[in-house]
């Protein structure tokens, strides 16, 4: 069983020896290969959330559930990130800044991400994510910082213009897919 307690210890330890993903994305890439062992040390994921498993200045775990077919606008991390799946899809488009002040993105490329991988993201990734599934989507996220610190960005679906990351329009996102699943 996956265990998350030995998983954070693992994660700080990689990170104190190491201040790169390498080898955290080792870790990320263990625990994932086998789902069934993660789906019973976090539960079956049956709503879309954002659970804190570790927060500090250096290192951020959650375990991310993707509603179903919910997407989260273009964001950035300011920081590096491994994405590991346990269940179901991510699919990534990732932006590039674009305009004179650098202020507007626009897409650069995609990558769709299933069970069982593990992948980083570099400090610099813009990216928006979607659930294309039915079912929910379950994932480690692993971060080289505060994931809640502020200083990050988001960009408007709409117009793609900058804006400060609102992390409460965030779960807000995610409270509204719910919503969704659950009139479904």
């Amino acid at each position: 069983m996956f265990d998350a307690e030995t998983f954070i210890a693992e994660c700080r330890a990689a990170v104190a020896g190491d201040d790169s993903h390498k080898s955290v994305r080792e870790l990320v890439a263990r625990a994932v290969s086998d789902p069934a062992a993660v789906i019973k040390g976090l539960g079956e994921p049956a709503r879309g959330g954002v659970e804190t498993l570790y927060n500090d200045a250096d290192l951020t775990i959650l375990n991310l559930v993707w509603a179903p077919r919910m997407t989260l606008q273009p964001h950035n991390h300011e920081m590096w990130a491994v994405i590991g799946l346990y269940t179901g899809r991510e699919d990534n488009i990732f932006w590039r800044r674009t305009g004179e002040d650098g202020s507007r993105v626009e897409a650069a490329g995609a990558k769709s991400l299933g069970e069982k991988e593990a992948v980083p993201l570099g400090r610099d990734i813009i990216h928006s994510v979607t659930n294309p599934l039915p079912r929910c989507t379950g994932a480690i996220h692993v971060y080289g910082g505060d994931f809640f610190a502020p200083g990050r960005s988001e960009w408007d679906p709409e117009t793609h213009l900058e804006q400060p990351y609102d992390v409460e329009r965030t779960l807000a996102v995610f409270e509204e897919a719910n919503t969704l699943l659950a009139t479904g």
